[in-house]
């Protein structure tokens, strides 16, 4: 006898529509409220130890109402969140964010798409993405793009193509193994760490990337590069990747993009540009021409959620070769067969490309933003940035207390109290400035001496931010 169906259960869909509503509305009220009431509050501020431990609280299990679990983030959490949608905030490199990618992000979530595969819309709107951003980098229609985390794993697929390049498809099933010579990529001193990270998990080992020092303005030094190329010819490797970088996260420097491309043109090596935030600086007509170069690229690595203003996280890899990326990623799989037609048409899948099956609809919240303010107000913010920093670093060089360390290529200013040898006191100014509330610089290291690192990167940051600033710092320094 077969046996009888079981009973209906209840599901996690509200009991109450119009109760869930009204207390969406509240959250999301609360929401624009603190966005518009942005200015009026601090940067960032301490967590007191009472807050910790307010949320170290057992395993859950039973239901607690949505509208006090609300009360908790409003209590525990946004008071004391990092701080990037403040104006204030120039620490590290991150976008403020933006109502209508925040709105779109919520949609997507409502939507709750799986963008791994399938015939459905999120899977077209991703695509769509890459048809708008392959022409703006010289790529046609056979390019290949996908969004991931950001620009950590978009580099490190990079490396897995850029080796599939060198080695074929064979790599996939003998690793390292099939290649006849030892590998060698190349890039600045000045390279995003998770480059080397890349190369470490790519199984090739961070010794096989070789650190080209870089010139007075913090790009790498080609002839340098040239010999490096040469010199692991010479000793029997096979050099196959090079990595110019579009804004080096410490100063903002731009590598000579055209001649690395020449470079790797002359040698066949895959070249790769990190533009993690610098990348759309292509979107500013006055800094396009600083990339070029970048347009020659055989795949690029961007985030959105920096100089684009999509709310985390929203990063992109994208390749000249669509399938060569591809070949790298895809897999057969008796749970993911295709059909010509039905929910399991519309190959390639995203999965097919990347190494996540499980995705969320990203591209929803870039989509939004793009729609609603258009690549030429997101273009005339990162130009507006850019002078905000080309301020800072005048009244830096104006003032007989400070000191400045690197030229403001991009957005980046990066300085310290004169003097300051042992940078202990730049340091302190720094952590003093993030417990005021404030501003929030940064600190880095630029030859052997510390240095205060200002990233104006929000699209809510004005001159009389950078005024509060050096406003703030300069009183300890009398």
């Amino acid at each position: 006898m077969p046996l009888p169906p079981p009973p209906d259960h209840e599901d996690l869909d509200p009991r109450d529509w119009p109760d869930a509503r009204a207390q969406a509305h509240r959250m999301l009220d609360d929401l624009f409220d603190h966005l518009e009431r942005l200015r009026e509050g601090p940067v960032w501020r301490p967590i007191p130890e009472q807050v910790r431990q307010a949320v170290r609280q057992p395993l859950p299990r039973r239901p607690t109402p949505l509208a006090q679990v609300h009360e908790e983030f409003m209590r525990l959490v946004l008071p004391y969140s990092v701080g990037n949608l403040h104006p204030g905030f120039m620490g590290w490199v991150h976008g403020g964010g933006n109502v209508a990618g925040m709105l779109g992000e919520m949609l997507a979530a409502g939507l709750n798409a799986n963008l791994g595969g399938r015939d459905q819309m999120p899977v077209e709107l991703e695509r769509q993405i890459l048809r708008w951003l392959a022409p703006l980098f010289g790529m046609s229609g056979q390019a290949g793009g996908l969004f991931v985390t950001g620009s950590s794993m978009a580099n490190f697929m990079a490396v897995l193509v850029a080796r599939s390049a060198a080695l074929g498809s064979e790599v996939r099933n003998k690793g390292l193994a099939c290649a006849r010579r030892q590998l060698a990529g190349y890039a600045s001193t000045a390279v995003h760490g998770c480059v080397v990270r890349a190369m470490e998990m790519a199984g090739m080992g961070s010794e096989a990337l070789r650190l080209v020092p870089v010139d007075g303005e913090g790009r790498m030094d080609l002839a340098a590069l040239a010999a490096a190329v040469a010199g692991d010819r010479s000793a029997g490797r096979q050099p196959f990747l090079v990595v110019g970088t579009a804004g080096t996260v410490d100063t903002g420097a731009v590598d000579d993009l055209e001649g690395i491309a020449d470079l790797a043109a002359e040698h066949r090596l895959w070249f790769h540009v990190d533009g993690a935030y610098g990348a759309l600086a292509l979107l500013a007509p006055a800094l396009a021409p600083r990339l070029a170069g970048i347009r020659r690229a055989d795949s690029v690595a961007l985030d959105f959620h920096k100089w684009g203003q999509v709310p985390y996280d929203a990063g992109y890899f994208l390749a000249r070769d669509g399938e060569l990326q591809r070949r790298t990623f895809a897999s057969e799989a008796a749970y993911l067969r295709r059909s010509d037609r039905g929910l399991a048409a519309g190959t390639p899948w995203p999965c097919d490309l990347g190494p996540d099956l499980s995705r969320g609809f990203r591209a929803l919240k870039v989509w939004f933003t793009l729609k609603v303010h258009g690549t030429d107000r997101l273009g005339e913010i990162i130009g507006h940035t850019c002078e905000l920093a080309r301020y800072l670093q005048d009244r830096v060089l104006q003032e007989p207390r400070l000191e400045l360390l690197a030229p403001a290529h991009l957005n980046i200013v990066c300085f310290r109290l004169r003097g300051d040898d042992s940078g202990r006191r730049s340091a302190e100014a720094v952590t003093r400035l993030h417990e005021s509330g404030l501003a929030a610089p940064s600190t880095t290291v630029l030859g052997g001496r510390l240095a205060i690192r200002a990233a104006i990167v929000n699209h809510r940051t004005q001159p009389r931010d950078i005024d509060r600033l050096l406003d703030a710092l300069l009183p300890d320094l009398a």
